[in-house]
């Protein structure tokens, strides 16, 4: 096959190429990969594991090429099962997945003397390789130089350099790829290892590069980021903050929204009328609204978390935890993916698959899930704006910004706990090394925090559109039958409860009681609970359904008029501490525990974790309520 460049010239065809891309972590090689690939990328995992692969194709001149972007890896000596991929796939080992044509490494300029180590070993693999080197405005404005015609020549392969978040140098990559298995090679390859391999290395750098200056302004900051007790601090001010944001900044926006969502399910109630009507507009619109309004909250929590991890501190925060992680037997890259999973548990547990230790890695999935990730922030959002006052209480931190942040640092601290008596029982393992690695500070681009926001708030909406959207549907069928007929003297909204309270799902939720009511919960909050199984915003969701019949208003005002049969309140104090004690700990996602089998290979790690965790949700949940009773 073939086609015509611009200027006329017979192309030869580059379709059904396969060029794959390397390099280390925060190398900036998926940069590269979505300016070059855009919106035609796609994500699959390898075929008998969980280790992802992007796939995507650039266009040149000469055709498509299909690049696929393989995780970030410092060798093919691989330690950990990122690493074991990437050297799989590279030698074609992977069953059902084509070994590359050819292989293109992406290094940071600034960490060059590193990145060549990876270099050889690609070479040696006997593959057309080319280089494309990152960060190369860095090095210039730390007074470095990297001739690029020269590293050319002196590895035997072409070399380009980009500016990955400008754009700059994309159409030298492009044109590099018209014609991959042209590639020029090294007439002889780079030694295999040991004191031979260290030469090649300086022998190349002596020839290409003057290395940049020392970044004073970057240890002049790690100074302060990285000291035990300063740093320490300012993590802690830095995610109360954080938590502090998500409460007063969103505010408006959750306002509105849940205004125009309770406006909504009131018109398609009324307009359609009868069963349906009520369906979708208390059912469906009500159920799901319940859940959105929560998406501005969200969208400031991934872009905080976004803007954190560019500019390159979460990687310093790591570095800081690495020496309380090992207390806990965790280290550094356990730190990495707990924070991953306060966005959601599932990327958090598939990302230890960075952790060599196999161990290690079991220990910190297991305590993955107590992070506090974004699906109960609906939840303990609800509770604390309903019940928490709305004032200041330490400078310009507020009560309930104060609450929220101490909810994440109560799960935080224990799934450190947990994996520590994982790590002296079950899981006990000799400590090892870790090696880390620090990128510069980076002023984060528009675009790639946009896309990072998009993406997590994006999967919320997703769920909420398929797993929220069904759950809610089924659990309105069943809160809405059998039909039965109300005592004549009950006003509409204690009639509306007293037809949920006799319908499948009351009467489920009603057999519960009896578990449930050492912590307060009455069946409205047991219906609640069984349906945030699927997804904890369902909790949020199931409310909103079951209160839709009561006077009008936003959620958390129906939530405070919830009365038992008695006519006393149902969320009292004590029960809304046993409520968000109970979602600390209890793991209520079974996509969590689907993942957490996969990636741990086994039932019995799921099984601990699911039944483990709701025995302590419920064993504190009991020590809040009575202690909050106590005081109140």
């Amino acid at each position: 096959m073939s086609c015509h460049g611009a200027d006329g010239a017979l192309l030869t065809s580059t379709d059904n190429l396969v060029v794959a891309l390397a390099g280390s972590p925060n190398a900036g090689k998926t940069t590269l990969f979505n300016a070059l690939c855009g919106m035609r990328a796609k994500t699959a995992n390898y075929p008998g594991v969980t280790v992802s692969r992007r796939e995507g194709s650039v266009r040149t001149e000469a055709g498509e090429v299909t690049l696929v972007d393989l995780p970030g890896t410092y060798s093919l000596s691989p330690v950990s099962p990122d690493e074991e991929i990437v050297y799989r796939a590279l030698t074609g080992h992977v069953e059902e997945v084509e070994p590359p044509d050819a292989v293109l490494v992406v290094a940071d300029a600034t960490t060059l003397e590193r990145s060549l180590l990876l270099v050889a070993e690609v070479l040696a693999l006997g593959l057309p390789t080319a280089l494309v080197l990152t960060m190369l405005d860095e090095v210039i404005a730390r007074h470095g130089r990297v001739d690029l015609d020269r590293l050319s020549l002196a590895l035997g392969v072409p070399v380009v350099g980009v500016v990955g978040h400008r754009g700059i140098g994309m159409d030298a990559v492009r044109h590099l790829l018209e014609e991959p298995l042209g590639w020029d090679r090294p007439i002889v390859d780079p030694p295999s290892g040991g004191a031979e391999l260290s030469g090649w290395v300086d022998s190349v750098l002596s020839v290409a590069v003057t290395q940049p200056a020392v970044d004073e302004r970057t240890q002049r900051i790690d100074r302060v980021i990285l000291h035990p007790a300063a740093g320490t601090a300012l993590f802690v001010t830095t995610m109360a903050l954080l938590f502090q944001a998500v409460f007063t900044v969103a505010a408006p926006a959750m306002d509105a929204l849940d205004t125009m969502f309770v406006w909504l399910a009131g018109l398609v109630t009324d307009h359609i009328g009868g069963t349906l009507g009520s369906f979708l507009g208390d059912g469906i619109v009500a159920g799901v609204g319940g859940v959105l309004v929560f998406i501005p909250q969200i969208a400031i929590l991934f872009t905080i978390l976004a803007l954190l991890e560019k500019i390159g501190y979460l990687a310093r925060a790591a570095l800081l935890a690495d020496r309380v992680m090992g207390r806990f037997g965790l280290e550094g890259r356990s730190f990495v993916a707990m924070l991953s999973a306060f966005a959601c548990a599932i990327p958090g547990i598939m990302s230890t698959r960075t952790i060599p230790s196999e161990r290690r890695r079991l220990a910190t999935m297991m305590a993955a899930p107590l992070m506090t990730c974004s699906a109960r922030l609906p939840v303990y959002t609800l509770l604390i704006a309903a019940f928490v006052p709305h004032q200041r209480v330490l400078g310009p931190f507020g009560a309930q910004g104060l609450v929220m942040f101490g909810l994440y640092f109560l799960g935080g601290v224990s799934g450190l706990i947990y994996a520590g008596i994982l790590n002296r029982t079950a899981l006990r393992a000799p400590t090892s090394p870790v090696m880390m690695e620090l990128p510069p500070y980076r002023m984060p681009t528009v675009g790639s925090v946009a896309l990072f926001v998009w993406d997590g708030v994006w999967a919320f909406v997703r769920k909420a559109g398929t797993v929220i959207l069904t759950v809610t549907a089924v659990l309105w069928l069943l809160l809405t039958f059998p039909r039965v007929h109300a005592p004549a003297h009950l006003a509409p909204a204690e009639a509306a409860s007293y037809q949920m309270e006799q319908s499948v799902a009351g009467r489920l939720g009603s057999a519960l009681e009896p578990v449930f009511e050492p912590l307060g919960f009455n069946w409205q909050v047991n219906v609640a609970i069984i349906g945030s199984l699927a997804a904890r915003e369902v909790f949020v969701s199931t409310l909103s359904v079951t209160t839709a019949s009561a006077d009008e208003g936003s959620l958390p005002e129906r939530v405070k008029e919830v009365t038992d049969d008695s006519g006393n309140p149902v969320f009292t104090p004590p029960t809304v501490a046993a409520l968000l004690v109970f979602f600390v700990y209890a793991l209520q996602c079974l996509s969590t525990v689907a993942v957490l089998r996969r990636e741990s290979n086994s039932r019995k790690w799921p099984t601990i974790a699911f039944t483990s965790m709701f025995a302590l949700a419920y064993g504190a949940a009991l020590v809040a309520h009575t202690v909050v009773g106590v005081v109140t």
